[in-house]
């Protein structure tokens, strides 16, 4: 190699170094320029099963369903089917009753004929007037606790001038007989306070359904309630009144759908009050929403017919016949 070519060997090296620092600065200045998906080529998606494949989405709930009352309130009828014998008729169904609020004929939405227990509270009277009754009375509740049923619950409110709580509830008959075999019989009749505080004392019961069995002469004498006080409390309190006696106790027990039993005598009672408990646990159940709820009134009449076979004569029947306005 002669000198000249020598000589300009530092200069190309110099030139090539210039020459790709200024290609690198142009590269490093070109703006980033974003990627368009839908330029990319998308890999195909794997290959599902052929049942899976073949099956259509699964279908939404449909938003339509079995139509809702509204703003309804139900009535429930409790009532006992009796013969012209006085024995309670069974094996009634839905299709046998109509049911009438105010004279218009409604729709039976609830049917029911269950032997439930019941919530009951023993009103006995140990006034004076009864001296001579308490030895029968208290050997016809014997066979009242014998036919009644294992889940019933008591309690016990005597009374002569004042009521008295002397056995809370319970489900053992055997506490309330050795309550009520000491209690002697002396003193005026509060019948109406006893009946009040009784009813009071029936709605803390546990079970839905809720009686009194009053065991009186059905005198009154010596109460600070009135008659009416009573009566108003009888119409709302939705307890039913079985009663053995005469008096005022016949009205009591039909306000509330219940029956009264009088005359007294030892066979007699016994039969009486066997024919309670079977009362109470042989009713049937009958619910509406009734048709008519713009109506002013404050009370509904209610009236049940029922066909029964023609064999069993005519029937009849013991049942609340009125219910409060809803407010």
């Amino acid at each position: 190699m002669n000198r000249t070519h020598a000589s300009l060997i530092p200069f190309l090296l110099l030139l090539a170094v210039v020459s790709a620092g200024s290609v690198i600065a142009q590269q490093e200045e070109k703006p980033f320029k974003p990627v368009d998906p839908s330029s990319q080529a998308k890999a195909p998606d794997k290959p599902s099963s052929p049942d899976k494949a073949q099956q259509p989405p699964p279908a939404r709930p449909s938003q339509k369903g079995p139509a809702i009352k509204l703003d309804t309130k139900l009535v429930s009828v409790t009532v006992t089917v009796a013969d012209r014998y006085g024995r309670f008729v069974s094996g009634l169904t839905k299709d046998d009753f109509e049911v009438f609020d105010d004279n218009v004929r409604q729709d039976i939405e609830i049917f029911g004929d269950e032997d439930a227990p019941v919530s009951m509270g023993i009103v006995y009277d140990v006034s004076g007037s009864m001296s001579d009754l308490t030895s029968q009375s208290f050997a016809a509740l014997k066979k009242f606790f014998d036919t009644s049923h294992e889940d019933d619950e008591f309690f016990v409110i005597a009374f002569n001038r004042k009521p008295q709580l002397v056995q809370d509830f319970t489900t053992s008959p055997s506490d309330i007989l050795g309550k009520v075999i000491f209690i002697k019989a002396k003193g005026n009749t509060a019948l109406y306070d006893a009946t009040y505080l009784a009813i009071e004392k029936a709605r803390q019961g546990r079970h839905p359904k809720k009686a009194l069995l009053i065991i009186s002469d059905g005198l009154e004498n010596s109460s600070r309630y009135s008659q009416r006080e009573l009566v108003t409390l009888l119409k709302e309190a939705g307890v039913q009144i079985y009663a053995l006696g005469g008096g005022d106790l016949g009205h009591m027990a039909e306000l509330t759908g219940g029956r009264a039993f009088d005359g007294w005598g030892a066979n007699q009672t016994w039969d009486t009050f066997k024919q309670i408990a079977i009362y109470l646990r042989h009713q049937y159940v009958i619910g509406f929403y009734p048709t008519n709820t713009a109506s002013g009134a404050r009370w509904h009449k209610v009236k049940l017919r029922v066909r029964g076979p023609k064999s069993l004569g005519r029937l009849t029947l013991s049942y609340r016949k009125d219910y409060e306005s809803f407010k």
